[in-house]
């Protein structure tokens, strides 16, 4: 699984991200509800466990925020408010599961797991969404903060394969065999063309570049 821990508390993310780790699976942290909100919106995540009280924006905005966008991710819920009434609250406010602290890893583990056996199998994201950039696979429709971009065929799946590991280091090796179909290094620069032309379409006039380079490794998008 691939989760993601939006909790201010850095002792307690960094005791659940190393716990997850250890158990087998991916674990990504955000300190902040707006960071988690964007976090949540970009990357492929299986399940969120989410502190209720966050800086900037709290847990259940994040939430709300989250379900308005069509994402259905399943949410786990963390916080210190157990009464009937916090619970309700939280899942209304669009959470799948709600445990109170404190609490053992073992649960919240066994839970996590719970969740994300409910996503349907097999059913792939029709809609990658890192920051303003969005990009539709059934339309072929890619739009930054509300302005439509025009790519090229092979640009269209290059950047579809960087948002759908958004926030991950994609190497060369990665995207030779999934966006050219080649299973060895033809040593041409093939890559850093497409990817250079990409950046000019999407990063070119905007504040902030999604498009990185991660020298040494590859390349990544994120917010």
């Amino acid at each position: 699984m691939r989760i993601l821990i939006v909790e201010d508390d850095r002792d307690a993310a960094s005791y659940l991200v190393k716990a997850f780790k250890e158990a087998g699976h991916v674990a990504d942290h955000a300190a902040d509800g707006e960071t988690g909100l964007a976090l949540a919106e970009g990357g492929p995540y299986d399940v969120l466990v989410v502190d209720r009280m966050l800086p900037k924006k709290d847990g259940l905005s994040l939430i709300g925020d989250l379900r308005a966008m069509g994402r259905d991710t399943p949410v786990l819920i963390l916080s210190a408010l157990g009464q009937v009434d916090d619970r309700v609250k939280g899942l209304r406010a669009g959470g799948d599961d709600y445990l109170p602290k404190p609490y053992s890893f073992s649960e919240l583990l066994a839970r996590v797991e719970v969740l994300s056996r409910r996503r349907p199998a097999g059913t792939p994201e029709t809609v990658y969404r890192v920051g303003d950039l969005e990009l539709d696979r059934l339309s072929h429709r890619v739009v930054r903060a509300g302005e439509e971009i025009v790519l090229q065929p092979r640009e269209f799946r290059l950047l579809e394969y960087l948002m759908k590991n958004a926030g991950q280091v994609v190497t060369r090796t990665m995207l030779l065999e999934h966006v050219w179909d080649y299973h060895f290094d033809p040593q041409t620069n093939v890559i850093d063309v497409h990817v250079s032309r990409l950046r000019s379409k999407i990063d070119k006039g905007f504040d902030k570049a999604l498009i990185q380079t991660i020298r040494g490794a590859g390349y990544t998008v994120r917010a």
